[in-house]
């Protein structure tokens, strides 16, 4: 043990779930049959009492929602074939219809956790000392659901905080009904899932370098609907899977007048049905000096995790992409922020107790891994694993790892990478850089400090890190004192 450990120091700043962050989200509360007692209910209403009753709903929660109408328009769309096309309705019923089709979700109802940071796409107006940046954390609300929000601020010259007023509101992106996809990366994933046949083979040959989910929709058709030398339950399967891998990759947009706080991605494809998890962000500088945001995360049904890659330039517009290869399994994947040596790398868990890295030519498709690291100290026996992307010095590539020991105490550690061959681990810190405090170790997973990527300004390391999977903080390290000790060590 060091006579004099490294100075961490913890700021006062703590980010706490708040159940009154609300979305609306469509809201069925039965079968057909019950829809179509609901519908009849209202219709059953004079115009009188549907003004009435569509007032009352306005003054409960039009100031909790941006254009609330809209979204009553929006769910009445969805149950609009139920009624009678005969039927001339009045704007207001339909909005009122909508109101019993609608629901308020509490996105950080059980805790928001797990934090990952970036440097801002916009860093006009500022001096050159200081940093604006975008916070991500994992929200988790009714029903164990996880989703990703956001907070925003600026690092000044003396790396003190100054947030970003956190608006009232939250909203979801808008959903592109109909995204684009890449032939030639649809047909690599196609193969990966063992799904390319003479039935996907055929229907991809209809299709143009790049095709819309429409285009795939009635190629999948025109073909299933006139082939007869194929089995029935080989056309069927191999349909299912291409519709399945389209809707597994998407796209969403938010609205460019929307505050960053405002701005929440909740799970959209049945992967995710219960929940995003612990989005690892990284500005991804290419060879051309592109620069392109990527998180990776876990998606969850309920069942089954799948690795998948989230793309945005601006956090305004996203691509949700699945990621492929056998190499992509179990959690805690973290790419690194530009290539080496022309490669792709990411820093990824195979087992569930080691640290393992992987190299490819193709963001989208791993499919060798090897162990980086190893459980090596008691406070990682049971688990080591990465805590976001690594980070570039000259010494090397900084590496927040964490590590599980007795009493399942997580703690956050650090190791260095050699810069041009980060395979190699060149130093490596023996204890903990951060352990649970008295105050930081009660929560909803009691004893866990755990952080999903830190960022590097003005020589400190700055850690977003989560608490017992309750609420978050910040922690800030000298870059010098950590390297130093890193080699030491």
């Amino acid at each position: 043990m060091h006579p004099v450990p490294l100075q961490v120091k913890r700021k006062k700043k703590k980010f706490s779930a708040e159940s009154s962050r609300v979305i609306t989200k469509f809201y069925l509360s039965g079968g057909e049959e019950r829809t179509r007692h609901i519908i009849a209910r209202v219709l059953g209403l004079s115009e009188e009492e549907v003004r009435e009753n569509l007032q009352q709903v306005m003054a409960d929660f039009s100031t909790r929602h941006k254009e609330i109408r809209q979204v009553f328009n929006q769910s009445f769309t969805k149950i609009k074939e139920y009624i009678p096309k005969s039927l001339n309705l009045s704007e207001e019923r339909r909005y009122l219809l909508g109101t019993f089709f609608t629901k308020e979700y509490s996105v950080q109802a059980a805790a928001f956790f797990n934090p990952s940071i970036i440097m801002h796409p916009d860093q006009s107006h500022l001096d050159g000392k200081s940093l604006r940046f975008i916070l991500s954390f994992r929200s988790v609300g009714e029903g164990h659901i996880s989703s990703i929000e956001f907070r925003s601020g600026v690092f000044d010259a003396k790396n003190d905080i100054h947030f970003d007023p956190v608006s009232r509101f939250v909203g979801t992106p808008e959903l592109i009904k109909n995204p684009i996809y890449d032939k030639y990366v649809f047909r690599l994933k196609l193969a990966d899932m063992d799904a390319m046949n003479t039935v996907s083979e055929d229907i991809l040959e209809d299709l143009g370098p790049e095709f819309s989910f429409v285009e795939l929709q009635a190629a999948i058709r025109q073909k299933t609907d006139t082939w007869y030398e194929e089995p029935a339950v080989l056309l069927h399967d191999t349909a299912e899977k291409m519709r399945w891998l389209a809707r597994s990759n998407y796209q969403l947009r938010f609205r460019k007048d929307r505050r960053i706080s405002e701005r929440v991605i909740f799970p959209v494809s049945e992967n995710e049905s219960r929940g995003i998890e612990d989005a690892r962000f990284v500005r991804f500088c290419d060879t051309n000096d592109e620069i392109t945001y990527y998180a990776t995360y876990t998606a969850y049904n309920g069942f089954d995790i799948l690795p998948m890659l989230l793309e945005t330039k601006d956090f305004v517009n996203f691509a949700i992409r699945t990621l492929n290869g056998k190499a992509v399994q179990n959690k805690g994947m973290a790419l690194f922020p530009r290539r080496i040596n022309d490669r792709y790398m990411m820093i990824s868990r195979q087992d569930g107790e080691n640290m393992f890295i992987m190299s490819s030519d193709n963001i989208h498709f791993w499919q060798e891994a090897q162990i980086l690291q190893e459980p090596q100290y008691p406070w990682e026996f049971i688990q080591i694993g990465n805590c976001g992307s690594p980070l570039e010095t000259e010494a090397g590539w900084i590496l927040l790892t964490h590590g599980v020991g007795a009493m399942r105490r997580y703690c956050i550690g650090a190791s260095l990478l050699d810069l041009r061959d980060p395979t190699r681990i060149i130093g490596r810190l023996a204890e903990p850089l951060l352990s649970p405090t008295a105050e930081e170790r009660e929560g909803y997973v009691p004893n866990v400090l755990y952080t999903c990527g830190a960022i590097i300004h003005n020589n400190e390391l700055i850690i977003p890190y989560s608490m017992s999977d309750t609420s978050s903080g910040l922690a800030v390290v000298s870059v010098k004192d950590l390297l130093a000790r890193m080699l030491a060590d």
